[in-house]
């Protein structure tokens, strides 16, 4: 019959757990010195935790989202001034342009490809090198007996 285990696999997981609880603490505390949004994702890459197992830690998630009510509300972005007709105008410019290059370089690239193809096919029809011929002996010495 085998020993019971169970006591030290608990022992174990128990140090670990603790670990990871010590880890989090020190990552929650350097994440709100440096004054950054605490977020699960977040929080659990700085932790070096996964993000299950802080969503298995009501303390840590009740943390987490005290940190978000305390937080100092952001301002939101200003909506986007619409484009002047001047800032069109040089964007279509630019962009025909960047069209004409671009069907240049197909046109050049079109060229290339068909020279390497017709020098493919020159080499497949007459082949610089000839393989060597193999002559039969055994033949020509039957013919002179």
């Amino acid at each position: 019959m085998r020993a019971d285990n169970t006591a030290h696999l608990r022992s174990a997981a128990h140090r670990r757990s603790a670990l990871a609880h010590d880890r989090a603490e020190a990552a929650f505390t350097d994440l709100q010195a440096r004054n950054q949004p605490i977020t699960v994702a977040g929080f659990a890459r700085a932790a070096g935790v996964a993000r299950s197992w802080i969503y298995t830690q009501p303390d840590l998630l009740e943390r987490i989202h005290r940190s978000h009510e305390l937080a100092p509300k952001r301002p939101r972005p200003s909506i986007p001034t619409a484009a002047s007709d001047a800032s069109w105008q040089r964007r279509l410019e630019l962009a025909h342009t960047r069209i004409a290059e671009l069907t240049a370089e197909n046109k050049q690239l079109r060229h290339q490809l068909a020279l390497a193809h017709g020098h493919l096919r020159s080499e497949r029809v007459s082949p610089s090198k000839t393989p060597p011929t193999t002559q039969n002996h055994s033949s020509e010495a039957t013919q002179t007996d």
